[in-house]
């Protein structure tokens, strides 16, 4: 087996490995309002819970050549965004908002998204989503090449199609993952251990 010190890799040799080892990672479609209230909207892999209790969320945003990118800086001086979990309907029209843009310019425009009201942030969703989480900003860590940010989930939003007895069906909810480069995973076999009591 290879040994590997990070320390002695590019920074695009530590992305391409941790991408490509650490598979498959969910992919959180964020929207956010800029100083100018133009709705931005972007995909990042760099997504997981922290808690569910309270309810918080993370999202992990890298720099653009040092500078924050427009998500990034939205959250900060907003203190409010949502996430939307991307699926096999919506992943074509997410990827679209990927596109670098200026900041005056709004990715959901660009992808053709239809924005929908929040109830508890004054962030809108879109509609194309079979979930959403409205989000309240907890601690945003700058960690030099990135920042982290810790939501509290405000408000859920779930289609009721795919949504019963407390539980969200994997299957209708069709969440893709993202793999390395542009590739992505739709959900496979499912299958269950049991944890030891």
């Amino acid at each position: 087996m290879l040994s590997l010190n990070p320390e002695n890799l590019s920074e695009r040799e530590n992305y391409k490995f941790l991408i490509g080892s650490i598979i498959p990672r969910p992919v959180a479609f964020v929207t956010t309002q800029s100083k100018n209230d133009v709705l931005n909207g972007a995909p990042f892999s760099y997504f997981n819970i922290v808690s569910s209790n309270p309810a918080m969320i993370s999202i992990s945003i890298q720099r653009s050549s040092g500078e924050r990118k427009d998500t990034a800086r939205n959250i900060i001086d907003n203190k409010e965004f949502v996430v939307h979990i991307v699926d096999e309907e919506n992943v074509e029209k997410v990827n679209k908002t990927a596109a670098s843009l200026p900041p005056d310019e709004s990715e959901i425009t660009l992808a053709q998204l239809t924005p929908v009201k929040s109830e508890r942030v004054k962030v809108a969703g879109v509609k194309e989503a079979k979930v959403r989480f409205e989000c309240s900003l907890v601690q945003a860590i700058d960690l030099g090449g990135c920042d982290l940010f810790i939501g509290k989930v405000e408000q859920y939003h779930v289609d009721e199609s795919i949504y019963s007895d407390g539980k969200i069906d994997p299957r209708g909810l069709g969440a893709v993952s993202r793999l390395a480069g542009s590739n992505y995973a739709k959900i496979g076999d499912v299958f269950s251990i049991e944890r030891p009591k």
